[in-house]
């Protein structure tokens, strides 16, 4: 795997982001397009390949929503725990969970730093990104 930095770190899943999601797509729009044509007798069959298209996909949104909220979680512990470590306290209260992961990227080294500089500027999950020197991937999530 090439080595991360910030232009290259986010990652698509290509079996979920270019293959399930157009085709999911696809789908929905042929159940739209056989609801609309269908025959006044057909017309229950067509609308419920509408309704489970639909919940296809909010099946597949969810599931994706769901395990990144348990890999933030899991992100969050680690680097409160990185920053435990380090400073024998916990990361400040006011960082929110969009900085902790930004902050994920940060090498050890300057961590600590920027984590107090995070939470006294409230800087935004993409300058902290821009401000990391030391880049550490992270190549366990998808």
């Amino acid at each position: 795997m090439k080595k991360q930095n910030l232009k290259n770190h986010s990652q698509f899943v290509p079996g979920y982001h270019f293959i399930a999601l157009p085709l999911l797509l696809l789908v929905l729009i042929g159940a739209v397009v056989n609801l609309i044509r269908s025959a006044p007798e057909n017309f229950y069959s067509a609308s419920l390949l509408v309704v489970l298209t639909i919940a296809s996909i909010l099946v597949a949104f969810y599931s994706r929503v769901f395990s990144l909220k348990a890999q933030d979680r899991a992100i969050r512990a680690e680097e409160n725990f990185r920053h435990f470590i380090a400073t024998g306290k916990q990361l400040d209260s006011r960082l929110w969970i969009g900085q902790i992961i930004a902050l994920r990227f940060a090498g050890d080294d300057e961590f600590v730093t920027l984590a107090k500089r995070a939470a006294d500027e409230n800087m935004s999950a993409k300058q902290i990104k821009l401000a990391i020197q030391q880049w550490k991937g992270d190549y366990y999530r998808a």
